[in-house]
């Protein structure tokens, strides 16, 4: 079952509390912000956040690289859960494509941060950060192939080598959200339409090419 963070509430003032796994990781998002890679992050600075000692951490993750990828595995599957029900509310063509790009842009926007980590982490993380965002983008496009492949079915629109299309679509689609994070908020209506009409151009030129193949 996917991963979901419960909730955050503040600790009392002065009360000693069992830590657990998500405290520590809603710690770390509230230290984050748009801007801010899990790299610069110090064990002892979530501990603080986290109102726990530092030796406490070491109970649920051996250091932060490991804290970074559960987190970046947390934002994939937030990901790939809002365009799954963005999905359920609409029924084919574009609005499929424009209410998978709008859940995808208020994914981004979200006050959990859960995004931003895997957007930035994929440009600025370490070695090991970008390939947990790749292992999670690998899951979006699997799923986003076999999706293409129902729709493409049930219109009778076959299309050319669904898995390339959904890699495109998928790169494109983050490319331009980690370009999105360091851009005002009223830009994102005229982005999501600027996405909305680029992943359209793949799946109408991945359905040509299949026409002229036969």
């Amino acid at each position: 079952m996917p991963q979901t963070l419960a909730p955050y509430e503040a600790p009392e003032a002065g009360r000693k509390h069992q830590i657990s796994r998500d405290d520590l990781l809603k710690a770390a998002l509230r230290l984050l912000g748009p801007h801010r890679s899990v790299s610069s992050l110090g064990l002892r600075e979530i501990a603080r956040e986290a109102d726990i000692a530092p030796n406490s951490f070491y109970r649920h993750f051996r250091d932060i690289d490991e804290l970074a990828v559960a987190l970046i595995e947390l934002s994939g599957e937030a990901l790939r859960r809002v365009v799954v029900q963005a999905r359920t509310h609409v029924v084919s063509g574009n609005a499929v494509v424009r209410g998978s790009v709008e859940a995808f842009m208020s994914q981004m926007r979200s006050r959990d941060g859960l995004m931003q980590v895997l957007l930035r982490e994929g440009t600025a993380g370490s070695d090991a950060f970008k390939q947990a965002v790749d292992r999670q983008l690998d899951f979006f496009e699997e799923e986003l192939r076999v999706e293409l492949e129902r729709l493409s079915r049930a219109a009778d629109q076959p299309l050319h080598d669904p898995a390339i299309a959904a890699k495109a679509i998928t790169r494109l689609i983050f490319a331009m959200g980690a370009h999105a994070l360091d851009q005002p908020v009223d830009h994102d209506a005229q982005l999501a339409d600027q996405m909305t009409q680029m992943v359209t151009m793949i799946l109408l030129g991945s359905r040509q090419l299949r026409t002229r193949q036969g």
